[in-house]
């Protein structure tokens, strides 16, 4: 009796928790699935295997929990000191060291500053010690069915997923990344690999993940496409009037609209004597410290950065990481 009690009382417990797991998994939308295939069509897919691809995918909680606390959110001094490291410094010049021919090579190339690609890669990934551990075909679904703030977006780079692991012989099911989706040294989502990955180290592949030298001419080509200045400013501080009203002039994470004249003035003025053209274009950034606010005149190659990361934090933190890289290479 005692062992029939017992088999009852599991058997129970395991209904009761493959109910939770039943509430707690989210329906998949059809409308959206079939959204997803007919978009797929577009892209050489037919319903069956667009069909697959969705069903073997799985739905991925921690994906949303992190994407809705993301680090850009912490305030500029909460933010930075995670990146701007002595660690990741010493970690920036091993790998410039280790790649010098091929960081000179892509720079040349692509006319992209080097310090630049070494603090991408350094900010993205710590230069390959951390490529992300969500599987990127779950991450990718995850967002594209269950996140409706960003799901269009999302579910198109689960399509160019499919078409991504087909064009570059990618194993899906070992593919790891952000939880954003996004892959190897320089961290691109598939839309992003699909479209500026290059092969640096000519074996026919463009391999993100294995290759140091792909992923270098890969970032350096990133930035030409997007219209890097090789060797102009980036970003210039700014000192700010007491009390002065400018919350209209700050950057609205738009396409530029504003140029230099417009921004400096009488309640805003540059930190060091500086020989600008006053119509180039130009954003005004804020950083909360933690006793004050701090004002930069971010210029086009600032914006750039953002077209990698659209975070003006993120920006700012590439920004300075590779000017600390510049200068000590250079001590070197």
């Amino acid at each position: 009796m005692k062992k029939t009690s017992t088999m009852l009382a599991a058997a129970v417990t395991l209904l009761i928790s493959q109910a939770a797991i039943a509430t707690d998994a989210p329906s998949l939308d059809p409308k959206l699935e079939q959204d997803f295939v007919a978009q797929q069509q577009k892209l050489g897919f037919n319903k069956q295997q667009s069909q697959q691809f969705v069903e073997q995918a799985h739905y991925n909680q921690a994906v949303i929990d992190a994407i809705t606390t993301p680090w850009e959110a912490k305030p500029w001094y909460q933010y930075y000191p995670i990146f701007l490291t002595e660690k990741r410094l010493q970690a920036g010049l091993k790998f410039w060291h280790e790649n010098q021919q091929a960081i000179s090579d892509a720079a040349k190339k692509y006319q992209v500053d080097p310090q630049i690609i070494v603090a991408i890669i350094g900010i993205e990934t710590f230069y390959g010690q951390y490529f992300g551990n969500y599987p990127v075909k779950d991450a990718l679904y995850t967002l594209g069915f269950y996140y409706p703030a960003r799901a269009d977006f999302f579910r198109k780079e689960f399509g160019h997923l499919q078409k991504l692991i087909v064009e570059e012989q990618l194993d899906v099911n070992t593919l790891k990344g952000s939880y954003a989706g996004a892959m190897g040294y320089g961290q691109f989502i598939p839309s992003s690999y699909l479209a500026y990955a290059v092969d640096g180290d000519g074996d026919g592949r463009r391999d993100l993940i294995g290759s140091k030298n792909d992923a270098i001419a890969s970032v350096a080509n990133y930035f030409h496409q997007h219209g890097w200045q090789q060797g102009a400013p980036v970003a210039l501080p700014l000192t700010a009037k007491a009390g002065a009203d400018i919350a209209d002039k700050l950057w609205d994470h738009k396409p530029l609209k504003w140029q230099v004249s417009d921004i400096l003035g009488s309640n805003l003025a540059l930190t060091d004597k500086n020989a600008l053209n006053p119509k180039q274009p130009a954003m005004l950034i804020e950083l909360e410290q933690a006793s004050h606010r701090e004002y930069w005149l971010g210029l086009k190659n600032f914006y750039v950065i953002t077209r990698y990361n659209r975070s003006p934090l993120y920006a700012m933190a590439v920004y300075q990481f590779s000017q600390e890289l510049k200068a000590a290479h250079a001590a070197q």
